[in-house]
């Protein structure tokens, strides 16, 4: 068994958060962040596993700079893991979309960063970003190790787990021509976490692919439900954009088309209401009070009518799209709960659960309760769907295809 370093990338923007493990074991080694990227103010700050923390501000102008503060921070003499840079074997990078292409992860090559950049029309919010990370951190490793070998770097696609979805599951009934043309149709997201977790649950429950069907619910500030068969996604809530499917914390989810064009009728630009779509609505947008649940509850329970109003409909949406795909699958075996709220908020995989118990999903309130937070088993003995949380870590996941594409 070969052991290996793997630096994990999720580069954003104005952000760059990072990990370290040990590979196969899957040990944390160190993770971190560097934000405000090109303001005066930006800072890195980072723990290892035994818990040091160092926090470094200081003005970081580019990615390629605040790629070189990682490497300084992880080489730290007191805070750091690492001696000598040339221990990383791999760096493995998020990015959010692969289009039709990529249907699993990939070594990055030239072709492909050349693919990411035609993709960065269908995700210009986050694609170009993604990039900048990709090749701040070849610049940093372009020189080869100490025995020859080049830093491999790998691309762990968003979209890449939702490509076994089924043409009738992915078209919009659109003209067809608009597909041919310009490729709209379903991605969906959140791929990396959803596959993660599935995974999980099959190793908890002793329970082969082959033969098990999940629903996996990754609710956060970003929420996406997945319809898994034979180990596979067939159906998912968001669409061509993350914009599609639930209700989030500051995006729409699913509503009618015209209303944009009755908005733009009433005077509304439409760069105002995709800026509404995407960052004024959802959670936000209905309590006008936060998108955060935490401060919607404690709104709600001082007798806040919209803030009930946000989180009623919020459980809702979940609860129709659970419905939704169990009526795609011959059974359901196993539902997940994952993702900032999934897995920390038991009052909202309760309202979720209500009236579910007609497609064999039964919710023990009190093993809900116990289970909090943490990996655990929450439906009841009786119930024929087995109810999990668990934690997603779709870092580990990456560094986990970073190194079975080097094995192979």
């Amino acid at each position: 068994m070969k052991h290996m370093k793997i630096l994990v990338i999720n580069c954003g923007s104005s952000s760059l958060k990072y990990q370290l493990f040990l590979m196969p074991e899957g040990l944390n080694l160190i993770k971190g962040i560097v934000e405000k990227i090109g303001a005066a103010d930006s800072f890195l700050k980072q723990e290892t596993k035994e818990g040091k923390k160092l926090e470094i501000k200081k003005p970081i102008t580019d990615h390629t700079e605040a790629f070189k503060a990682v490497v300084d921070a992880i080489l730290d003499n007191e805070y750091g893991v690492l001696h000598n840079i040339n221990e990383i074997d791999a760096v493995g990078h998020r990015v959010v979309h692969g289009g039709e292409k990529y249907n699993e992860s990939a070594i990055i090559t030239d072709d492909v960063i050349k693919d990411i950049e035609m993709l960065s029309d269908l995700a210009p919010l986050h694609n170009p970003a993604n990039l900048q990370g990709i090749k701040a951190a070849m610049e940093v490793f372009s020189s080869k190790k100490a025995d020859g070998k080049e830093v491999k770097h790998s691309a762990t696609f968003d979209t890449a787990f939702h490509q076994t979805i089924p043409d009738y599951a992915y078209m919009y009934a659109l003209p067809y021509e608009l597909y041919e043309k310009y490729k709209i149709r379903r991605y969906g997201f959140h791929g990396t976490s959803h596959r993660y977790v599935a995974n999980k649950a099959l190793e908890l429950c002793k329970r082969a692919k082959e033969n098990t069907n999940l629903i996996t619910v990754h609710l956060g500030n970003g929420c996406s439900i997945t319809a898994i068969h034979n180990g596979k996604s067939i159906d998912t809530s968001m669409g061509l954009t993350p914009l599609e499917g639930l209700v989030m914390g500051t995006r729409s989810g699913d509503i009618d088309p015209a209303i944009i064009h009755y908005l733009i009728e009433k005077g509304l630009t439409d760069k105002e209401i995709i800026e509404m779509l995407n960052k004024k609505s959802g959670l936000l947008g209905l309590s006008e009070v936060s998108n955060d649940l935490r401060d919607l509850e404690k709104a709600a329970l001082e007798g806040n009518k919209k803030a009930q109003i946000a989180i009623d409909t919020f459980a809702y949406r979940v609860k129709k799209y659970i419905g939704a795909f169990c009526a795609v699958m011959v059974k359901l075996d196993i539902i997940v709960f994952t993702g900032g709220i999934g897995q920390n908020s038991y009052l909202m995989r309760e309202r979720i659960s209500k009236c579910l118990e007609n497609v064999g999903i039964h919710l023990d309130k009190e093993r809900n309760k116990l289970v909090g937070n943490h990996t655990g088993m929450i439906s009841t003995d009786y119930s024929p769907v087995t109810m999990l949380v668990i934690p997603t870590d779709e870092e580990e996941q990456m560094a986990r295809d970073a190194y079975s594409l080097l094995m192979k």
